[in-house]
């Protein structure tokens, strides 16, 4: 059985203090009967805060990026080994937003996710179409390509361990969303990709969430379905009791 994980990405939000609050007013009120990870993905200044805040509790904390490189002459990149220093245990990579608007390529990307696991922290790998591809009816083919091209060079071990989120392009930030039929059969294609590449053993074990405005009144329909174990959330984990909702919704 896959534990479901429900992460917030918040994306460039927040001020240092509102940070601290939300970690403050979430951390001890978990449910403890959902059996689920809950993650927070906070931009890079909060994160030493965010660990601090959270010891001891069931709130995960994921860095937004990171770069593949540990250490060197990269002005403004993260080291992958500081998020590991910190305590950091995931890391989203492959965001449509770090594809389109910094131009990171699949290479770019399969790189940071051997630097990750170099670092014994865990990948949220994004992969997803935009409406183009979507309306042209290539989703399936898209989304085997940037699977295929992002996981290479990785162990069946580690593939089994990281998360993958199908984030379709068109559905993030729009209040468009895939509904829970459309979810659950293109994470399935991230599955059988997963299943054509490592065999089935891997793809029953690695973890896929949808994303793309996901909110406490439909994240139950879409933990419903078979191909699909969790969520990354954009604007509702940006509040303590919406991102509450969203764990309680996990049943």
């Amino acid at each position: 059985m896959r534990k479901p994980i429900i992460a917030g990405n918040w994306k460039m939000n927040k001020t240092a203090s509102e940070a601290k609050a939300f970690a403050e007013a979430v951390k001890n009120n978990i449910p403890s009967n959902t059996q689920v990870d809950s993650v927070i993905g906070s931009p890079a200044l909060f994160l030493q805060e965010l660990m601090a805040s959270s010891k001891g509790t069931e709130l995960k904390i994921a860095a937004q990026n990171c770069y593949s490189e540990n250490a060197g002459a990269f002005t403004g990149e993260t080291s992958p080994a500081a998020l590991a220093d910190l305590g950091v245990q995931y890391v989203i990579i492959g965001h449509s937003e770090r594809r389109e608007y910094f131009h990171e390529s699949d290479a770019d990307i399969n790189k940071k996710a051997h630097a990750i696991f170099a670092n014994g922290m865990t990948p949220i790998f994004c992969c997803g179409e935009t409406l183009e591809t979507y309306e042209a009816g290539q989703t399936a083919e898209w989304i085997e390509n940037q699977i295929t091209a992002g996981l290479v060079g990785l162990s069946n071990e580690q593939v089994a361990s990281m998360v993958i989120a199908y984030e379709p392009i068109w559905a993030i930030g729009t209040g468009k969303s895939a509904d829970a039929t459309i979810a659950d059969e293109i994470c399935g294609v991230v599955r059988n990709t997963v299943a054509k590449l490592y065999g089935k053993e891997v793809s029953d074990r690695v973890r896929i969430q949808y994303g793309g405005s996901v909110k406490p009144e439909n994240i139950a329909e879409y933990m419903a379905k078979e191909n699909v174990d969790g969520a990354l959330v954009g604007g509702a984990s940006l509040e303590p009791a919406s991102f509450l909702a969203l764990l309680e919704g996990v049943k």
